[in-house]
């Protein structure tokens, strides 16, 4: 199997909850690749269990640019200051909105407080997120690109996640819709649809994940025989924020091994 290399030099990549997860494997993965890093997160601390250097941090040990701002992507007038603030690194070439959250509850227990704040995160935060990165994109004459992180709950329901499948249902139609606004200026939108992903976003699941896995325990059995890890999912982001995707526009793509095959 070939080897796969991305070259990002120059680019500035503005990434939302990249403190951990998925976003932090993603953060890490384009500052590999020598793009000048934003993470955009409410903590700038890793909830992993063995992680304790902030992704920004890392970034520059590796001999890389970052930066954190901190940023609640619920709150529209922060994600306009995000992308503001981006500017100092040039502005925004490549946005990942990736920040959610899932409270998991089923639609007879779901709580109004706890939908309009998975809501706020979720839906108005890759909203908004795209928005901003938009104007900013077109403000600047920048042909950039724009990837969401949708979820295999975007086409499939999920027993007792009622609240969040609607959520990652909305990431969908916000990416196709956007895409196909955006395409006059030159600018793609696209989305990964992660699939049972071990993360501390699914609390310390890695192991739990691996023995459901192998003993074909899941709901749904995973025809790769494994749960999947953020690095999983990483560069996939990448590719659809590359030239290789240049051709790629309001796609969702499915990292999920297999999941969505049975």
């Amino acid at each position: 199997m070939g080897s796969l290399q991305f070259d990002f030099g120059g680019e500035t990549v503005v990434v939302t909850g990249a403190s951990s997860g998925i976003g932090r494997a993603a953060a890490l993965a384009f500052g590999e690749a020598g793009a000048t890093v934003v993470n955009a997160d409410v903590d700038p601390d890793p909830h992993g269990v063995d992680e304790n250097v902030p992704t920004h941090e890392l970034i520059e040990q590796a001999g890389g640019t970052a930066a954190y701002v901190e940023t609640d992507v619920s709150e529209h007038a922060q994600l306009r200051d995000l992308v503001a603030e981006a500017r100092e690194y040039g502005g925004v070439d490549v946005m990942v909105n990736n920040a959610g959250l899932t409270l998991g509850d089923s639609l007879r227990e779901a709580d109004p407080t706890d939908l309009d704040r998975m809501y706020g995160v979720n839906v108005r935060g890759t909203f908004f997120g795209t928005q901003a990165a938009a104007n900013d994109m077109i403000e600047r004459g920048v042909e950039g690109c724009i990837v969401n992180t949708a979820s295999i709950s975007s086409n499939v329901a999920q027993f007792g996640q009622a609240g969040y499948d609607t959520t990652k249902g909305a990431i969908r139609m916000i990416t196709r819709g956007s895409a196909l606004e955006l395409a006059e200026y030159g600018i793609r939108v696209n989305a990964v649809a992660p699939g049972q992903i071990a993360t501390e976003f699914t609390e310390g699941w890695t192991e739990e994940a691996n023995r459901k896995a192998e003993e074909d325990d899941f709901l749904k059995p995973l025809p790769m025989g494994r749960a999947g890890v953020p690095e999983d999912v990483a560069p996939a982001m990448l590719y659809l924020a590359s030239e290789g995707a240049g051709y790629t526009t309001g796609e969702l793509l499915a990292v999920d091994g297999g999941w969505q095959v049975l």
